[in-house]
């Protein structure tokens, strides 16, 4: 599938102060992936069993709007992602969302551009999980005041990947 909208990675600058102190002010203790199957927010794939990866706190709108001036206010949360431990070059690309598989549910939370939250979807993904998301942000950007909108993991709220007004 073709998409309109573009799912943005952790950006460089993030990920290198990630690597080596969270969002919570710990630092980042990578390890071997001895499984696989992480995901992995700084290239939008699920990690290869022996990766180095770390699992860090992330805190997505807090980072947005230290760069666009807004305040969140407490809207700003943080959680929970897993990143490579070192560079890895970011997405390869590819068509799709990450990390949309059949069967599972998402969050689709919409902000303003003073990172309060305008409203939320949860998204039972279904049998067209790329589709489902498609929808939801066409939705979504269907109001102007929508800035931004965060897909999330709707069972833990595990930040999955941002997408920003086209």
């Amino acid at each position: 599938m073709s998409s309109r909208y573009r799912a943005r990675p952790i950006e460089e600058t993030a990920l290198q102060e990630l690597r080596a102190r969270d969002d919570a002010g710990r630092s980042s203790v990578p390890y071997p992936d001895g499984e696989g199957g992480a995901p992995l927010r700084c290239c939008l794939r699920a990690s290869a069993a022996g990766e180095r990866i770390a699992l860090v706190s992330y805190a997505p709108l807090r980072r947005w709007a230290a760069r666009t001036g807004a305040d969140p206010g407490a809207y700003d949360e943080q959680g929970p992602v897993f990143i490579h431990a070192e560079d890895c070059g970011g997405p390869a690309g590819g068509g799709g969302y990450p990390f949309a598989r059949a069967g599972v549910q998402r969050t689709a939370r919409r902000y303003d551009a003073r990172g309060r939250i305008l409203g939320g979807r949860v998204l039972d993904l279904g049998e067209d999980p790329d589709g489902v998301i498609e929808r939801a942000l066409d939705e979504a950007f269907a109001d102007p005041g929508v800035a931004l909108v965060h897909v999330r993991a709707a069972e833990f709220g595990c930040f999955q990947f941002e997408v920003r007004r086209p």
